[in-house]
């Protein structure tokens, strides 16, 4: 483990690796990350997929084993992912164990047809919990409206949810409490809470990005003193929402959450804060931001390869996550005094992180039958 991980580790801040791949797995490059202690977990979602699938060879032999198998293109996606997200979970299992279930998780989002639908989400996110059948699992449920009270019932059910597509801090809060009602819904019937499990997962760098693009916006028709003002703002609220969002937890998970100390007391565990999407998209700011601006006790930071590489190099692990506050509600004081419509940035945030899912679903799809065409001729 290298020095800077391992200060990481030691300033409470688990890192889960954004990427799941088959030659990960059969080359021994991620038993090696476990075993170094560089990674605690991984994540992935339909466009890690889409990308290591639709641009692999590694997958063909099991593709054209089920297509002479009568298998659909959806079931063939499944048994693949599937078969990668169990393989990872054994690797993690050891983890897992040592920690008592504080790390070791591996992710596996539901369909990203579902987002709107609360029902269907249920039963898939039930079904992928049974068919995958590993205790350190979680199943990824969008936070969409609907998404909620599917990740109650889930939550009810004894399922390890990793909320994904957080973008506001109302979202966040809506989202702490499903998780709660979830876990009291359970107790309620008399099923134990000690080994469930849960983070929420804030996409950080696409804030950035969403609201960079509307504060160049007003800088166009704006007088030069608001110019200063917006362009001072750049790169800025990405890192405030997750300083914010770390206040709030402290304020349900905390000393203070008179409501979870019951459930606390009955074994309940807090629901990590996880930041997600923390690659820097933009070329002027600094390349582990999202990495070195964001980190305290109790967080998961989920980083992609470029990323994990980059602060492995260079970075500096301390403690950010709740220095100068202050600055942090000032920003979106002043966001919204300057004209930017926060809660219109984060739906379409929401909007579009759903849709990307989405489509790079679709293209994973059309990628697989493409191949059982080509196998069938």
């Amino acid at each position: 483990m290298t020095d800077v991980i391992k200060k990481l580790h030691e300033l409470g801040q688990s890192v889960w690796y954004d990427n799941i791949e088959r030659k990960l797995l059969n080359d021994g490059t991620l038993a090696g990350m476990i075993s170094r202690g560089e990674i605690r977990g991984i994540t992935s979602n339909p466009s890690i997929f889409n990308k290591a699938i639709s641009q692999s060879s590694e997958y063909d032999e099991e593709i054209k084993e089920l297509t002479n198998k009568g298998f659909s293109k959806e079931q063939i996606y499944e048994q693949l992912a599937i078969r990668d997200i169990q393989a990872a979970a054994d690797l993690f299992l050891p983890l897992y164990d040592k920690t008592g279930g504080g790390d070791g998780y591996v992710s596996l989002e539901v369909s990203p047809y579902l987002a709107h639908d609360t029902e269907q989400t249920i039963q898939d996110a039930k079904r992928l919990w049974n068919t995958v059948d590993r205790p350190n699992l979680m199943v990824k449920i969008p936070a969409t409206q609907e998404g909620l009270p599917a990740i109650t019932e889930s939550i009810a059910d004894g399922i390890n949810i990793n909320v994904t597509l957080i973008f506001s801090l109302d979202r966040y809060q809506e989202v702490r409490e499903a998780y709660l009602a979830g876990l009291e819904r359970r107790v309620s019937r008399g099923d134990s809470i000690e080994n469930i499990a849960s983070v929420a997962s804030f996409f950080i760098s696409r804030i950035d990005t969403k609201v960079d693009q509307n504060l160049d916006s007003l800088k166009a028709s704006a007088n030069p003193d608001n110019q200063t003002r917006l362009s001072e703002l750049l790169g800025k609220t990405a890192v405030a929402s997750g300083k914010l969002a770390f206040v709030e937890y402290e304020k349900t998970f905390g000393d203070e959450g008179t409501r979870f100390k019951s459930l606390k007391d009955q074994g309940a565990n807090r629901q990590r804060a996880l930041w997600a999407s923390t690659s820097t998209k933009n070329p002027a700011y600094k390349d582990t931001k999202y990495v070195e601006d964001l980190i305290g006790p109790m967080t998961v930071n989920t980083i992609p390869p470029a990323t994990l590489k980059t602060f492995i190099d260079h970075g500096v692990a301390e403690r950010s996550i709740d220095k100068d506050l202050e600055s942090a509600h000032n920003v979106f004081a002043e966001l919204a005094d300057l004209g930017v419509d926060m809660k219109q940035a984060t739906q379409d945030l929401e909007a579009e992180g759903v849709k990307a899912f989405a489509d790079a679903f679709t293209s994973l799809l059309d990628s697989i039958q493409k191949r059982m065409v080509e196998f069938q001729s």
